[in-house]
């Protein structure tokens, strides 16, 4: 969500689903830092391993889009390749190899949704030009050389840092605004966030766009899970969403505000849906221990990662970039928390425990009204007077 920034929006205990938002002035790639000598063998080495790699999470295609992400009048290209869905990197998996992705549930919705309170959805810029991937297909966004150079370690790239993750969310260099649900048994949630465009670290995708992007990890990012389908895992099945790519439109600071929903519904496997039921593809139930029945916590807000690098607090932006306090059409919100039941009824969530590791840097506030049900919002702009 390299060293020192980034920023996600996560519930379901340790399974993250969010916005993955980066913006920052991009650096050159090949540059080494001035105290580097430049070692041809060790270079050449680690070429290979890089290209090793690429070869394996880079799935044939049967179709390539060139997509778009636009800053003002500008376009800056990449591509999405239409990869058949039983090859894609989650058949890796020793428990998938051979097979083929499950059918959509026939019925995915938790009793008691209201499709009517979806406000106007963000969509993805690729597909505004009409473009689409054959029907047993999947869009996958190609990993370039040049993807996994701007990691600061190439064993590590598509993951997040190590850490060590207690049950109040605290951990070493990880900095979080949220709310969190615990005390019961949870089947799925649900939440509608706003979309911003924050200023964080480019590190994952090399540009300035706020992405739709899922996470996993099954032991507090030591050794297991990564972003989007850069590893075994996560099993997409929807051919017209690009997991990882931009999506537009964007919230303005005192302007129109946009917002996407996310539900988890209850199906065995912890099923990913977007917006007004479009069901985007599943985490099999094996990956996990404790998420394999069901979740004891959900947890809603940011994360930003804080290295203090350059010895002062990061600059990285969580939401909006601005302090909860501020309120609508300023400060970035969850609203209409909600939990799925053991019946797959969508209950509101009640008595959250907000939490703010550094509330000089990013805080929470949390309100409740009949239009919204239960929300809060949160945010900040990381460095400042108060947070050095």
């Amino acid at each position: 969500m390299a060293s020192g920034s980034s920023c996600s929006s996560s519930f379901l205990g340790k399974l993250f689903v969010s916005l993955l938002v980066v913006t920052a002035t991009l650096s050159p790639v090949f540059s080494l830092p001035s105290n580097q000598t430049f070692r041809p063998q060790k270079e050449l080495h680690k070429l290979r391993r890089i290209r090793a790699h690429l070869e394996k999470i880079n799935k044939p295609a049967v179709k390539t889009i060139q997509a778009c992400s636009f800053a003002f009048l500008f376009c800056f290209e990449y591509n999405l390749y239409c990869v058949p869905s039983h090859i894609q990197p989650a058949f890796d998996h020793p428990e998938l190899k051979g097979q083929k992705p499950l059918d959509l549930p026939e019925s995915h919705r938790p009793n008691g949704y209201d499709s009517v309170d979806e406000e106007t959805q963000s969509i993805q810029q690729w597909a505004m030009s009409g473009e689409s991937c054959p029907n047993g297909t999947i869009p996958i966004r190609r990993t370039t050389e040049e993807d996994v150079l701007r990691a600061t370690n190439f064993g590590r790239f598509g993951r997040k840092p190590r850490r060590m993750m207690r049950r109040d969310s605290e951990g070493s260099g990880h900095e979080h605004a949220v709310a969190i649900a615990n005390g019961q048994q949870f089947y799925g949630a649900k939440a509608s966030m706003n979309v911003w465009t924050p200023q964080v670290n480019p590190a994952l995708y090399g540009d300035k766009y706020p992405r739709f992007f899922t996470y996993w990890t099954t032991d507090a990012y030591q050794a297991t899970g990564c972003y989007n389908l850069l590893c075994s895992g996560f099993v997409q099945t929807n051919s017209k969403i690009a997991i990882g790519a931009a999506i537009s439109p964007r919230s303005s600071f005192i302007g129109r505000q946009y917002d996407i929903s996310i539900t988890d519904p209850k199906h065995g496997h912890w099923w990913l849906q977007l917006g007004s039921g479009v069901l985007v593809g599943y985490w099999p139930a094996f990956l996990f221990s404790h998420l394999r029945m069901h979740a004891n916590m959900i947890q809603f807000g940011g994360e930003v990662v804080n290295s203090r690098s350059s010895g002062f607090h990061t600059a990285t932006q969580m939401g909006s970039g601005h302090f909860a306090d501020e309120g609508f059409r300023k400060a970035a919100y969850f609203r209409n928390l909600q939990a799925v039941d053991w019946d797959n009824n969508l209950i509101p969530l009640s008595n959250l425990k907000l939490l703010a590791d550094h509330p000089n840097c990013y805080n929470i506030r949390q309100g409740k009204n009949n239009a919204w049900g239960n929300y809060f919002y949160y945010g900040g702009p990381g460095r400042n007077v108060r947070c050095p």
